[in-house]
């Protein structure tokens, strides 16, 4: 695979190592168990697959080589790079100004943009009416285009289906970036309709097989479907996509339960006509990230530790996974453990940051789970890993565990 040209201090010298040595070990990467890192007083278990993921760094290796190449110019991103604190806050320190917040709502005015201004779009893609605005303004975009092909390639899944005359269900968070620029994309060549979940599912499934009218379709997916979908006609055919950082398995419940309701109403020997078999949209690090964490809950741990930006959905989703088995912690860098007694950590529920008091077990050995968002710099993953071995002592260095070479 590729690699990047990203900015040294993204990287680490002890996960660095990890990730090199279990690449060295399973150049096939089957193996989803985690990394056994045994310090002494503290042992880390680290999921096999974390941190940025090649759609990433590819983002990243061009906005930079944008503002290198770019001296006196202005530079503008659509939003958010990525969602990651650090990696937003190093672009503006750079001189990087933010045209909309994450939600879509505008910051700078289009107005301000003038045609030797650059306006970077994110790796989540953007829609096709903001496209439009740029090259109206005779702005160049594709040369600073940073969409994650792996994003690219459900927008052409989409338009395959459009193609076949499927509508499109789209499995993802409507108000997200990328969900907002694949349902436009979408909908330019398919009827488009957005679900973020199965029970928002079984309602559509409900309104297909009959049991539901009208007017309850359009009073709950009115604001998320495309303009003039006929729920009547374009409910016949159906195939699923996602947004990429949703849960896989998540996508797949989806998926299986909208092709059982077209058996129902189809019957089973005509649901090839009827739904599409659309897997392959799903994408691979979202997939390896979620598996490496199973693989590392089959570890006994005191808890686990997930880094990352609190409005990264696939980071959401893997403290989600964690929290069905132990006690986890969602921070975003190390200066949220305050002491060996405190840490600041986001509670997804309440959505807001919580202190939890002695979250160090008081023993001899602490066993922890760690594991980082697909938008979360190495060198962040290893600063937590480095302030909680600083509260203990006699911990081992990392060239007692992973050999240099």
């Amino acid at each position: 695979m590729k690699t990047f040209n990203i900015p040294e201090f993204y990287r680490s010298p002890i996960i660095s190592r990890v990730k090199n040595w279990r690449k060295a070990q399973d150049k096939m990467k089957k193996d989803f168990t985690p990394t056994s890192l045994d310090f002494g007083p503290v042992h880390f278990f680290t999921a096999r697959h974390f941190g940025f993921c090649y759609g990433v760094e590819n983002a990243i290796e061009i906005v930079y080589r944008t503002i290198d190449e770019n001296p006196g110019k202005r530079i503008f991103l659509l939003s958010e790079m990525i969602h990651n604190p650090h990696v937003n806050d190093d672009l503006r320190a750079n001189g990087v100004q933010f045209m909309m917040d994450t939600q879509g709502k505008q910051l700078i005015d289009w107005d301000v943009l003038n045609t030797e201004d650059i306006v970077v779009v994110p790796a989540f893609g953007t829609t096709i009416e903001i496209e439009q605005l740029l090259l109206e303004k005779e702005l160049e975009i594709k040369k600073y285009d940073t969409t994650c092909p792996f994003v690219e390639k459900v927008w052409k899944r989409a338009s395959s289906l459009g193609k076949e005359d499927y509508s499109v269900i789209i499995h993802g968070k409507r108000n997200h970036e990328e969900t907002r620029a694949t349902f436009s994309h979408s909908y330019q060549s398919a009827p488009a309709l957005v679900v973020q979940n199965l029970e928002e599912t079984i309602k559509l499934g409900e309104y297909i097989l009959g049991n539901t009218d009208r007017a309850s379709f359009d009073n709950f997916f009115g604001d998320r479907i495309s303009k003039n979908f006929d729920p009547e006609e374009h409910l016949k055919k159906i195939g699923v996509i996602n947004q990429t950082t949703m849960l896989a398995s998540d996508t797949q419940e989806i998926a299986n339960y909208l092709k059982g309701i077209m058996e129902q109403k189809y019957g089973l020997e005509n649901v090839q006509e009827h739904f599409a078999d659309t897997r392959d949209t799903l994408c691979y690090a979202t997939n390896d990230n979620q598996k490496a964490v199973y693989g590392m809950l089959e570890e006994h741990a005191d808890f686990a530790l997930v880094i990352g930006g609190y409005n990264s959905s696939n980071t959401s989703h893997l403290v989600e996974l964690c929290e069905e088995r132990l006690p986890t912690y969602f921070i975003s860098s190390a200066d949220k453990i305050l002491s060996p007694n405190e840490i600041l950590h986001f509670d997804l529920h309440q959505k807001t940051e919580v202190l939890t008091k002695d979250f160090l077990p008081k023993k001899d050995k602490i066993q922890i789970l760690l594991t980082s968002g697909a938008s979360c710099p190495d060198a962040t993953v290893d600063g937590v890993m480095q302030k909680i071995l600083s509260f203990y002592e006699g911990t081992k260095h990392i060239d007692d565990l992973i050999p240099e070479n």
